[in-house]
């Protein structure tokens, strides 16, 4: 459950996690590990990054949900971890000085393509880390992998390609980027990624095929979502 009180998550819009709840409602697949309390630990690090206003150290809280002072000092030793790789990251130390978080953005009409069929639906992003002077933005991201290895292939596994192409595609972006942190040895990892390079492309086909379920599902809401 989410207990993010930002009224981002109330909005009708189709959202990347609204087709990965699709794709788990259509092609489900055994869970390994405790999903539950593996997100619920990468909403801690993402809050103490992203949305520091929401977490209060002294009660170990992020709005109302409490931690244990274990988690809370593995959070902060993987921000730390962050902090130190961009003494060496030039880019990652911009990003964590001057990019705008949880920013989030609209499109009421955005346009796909299917097997040649168009069509369009109203869709929503909100990005960790948004760069207004490079009109790009990514994703930060909190991981089991402890090699590079490892990370790249958690791109795939968990459809982070095809977050980024969601993303990139809201925003009209032409390259995008992960920072992962990992939560065994708080090693960071880093993606870039470009329009049209295989990860993009990738991603947006895995999207694709899940946008056009979401709107074959819902043409019984009586809206002409076909493109002319």
């Amino acid at each position: 459950m989410n207990t993010n009180p930002d009224t981002y998550y109330q909005r009708s819009e189709v959202s990347n996690s609204d087709l990965t709840a699709l794709k788990e409602l259509l092609y489900p697949r055994q869970q390994f590990g405790d999903r539950e309390k593996a997100f619920r630990f990468g909403s801690l690090v993402d809050a103490i990054i992203t949305e520091p206003e929401r977490v209060n150290y002294y009660r170990l809280t992020v709005d109302n949900v409490t931690y244990t002072e274990e988690e809370f000092y593995h959070a902060r030793e993987m921000y730390r971890s962050l902090r130190a790789e961009a003494r060496s990251d030039r880019f990652l130390r911009h990003v964590l000085d001057h990019a705008s978080t949880q920013r989030f953005m609209v499109n009421d009409a955005q346009h796909f393509e299917y097997c040649g069929f168009p069509f369009f639906l109203p869709t929503r992003c909100k990005w960790d880390w948004w760069l207004d002077d490079a009109r790009f933005g990514g994703d930060l991201k909190s991981t089991f992998a402890s090699s590079q290895k490892e990370f790249e292939e958690a791109v795939d596994f968990f459809d982070w390609d095809r977050s980024r192409a969601w993303y990139m595609d809201v925003a009209r972006s032409n390259q995008d980027f992960i920072y992962a942190i990992s939560k065994k040895n708080c090693r960071v990892f880093k993606k870039f990624i470009r329009r049209d390079d295989p990860v993009y492309t990738r991603g947006r086909d895995k999207y694709e095929h899940l946008a056009f379920m979401w709107w074959c599902l819902n043409l019984s809401h009586g809206k002409d979502n076909t493109a002319s």
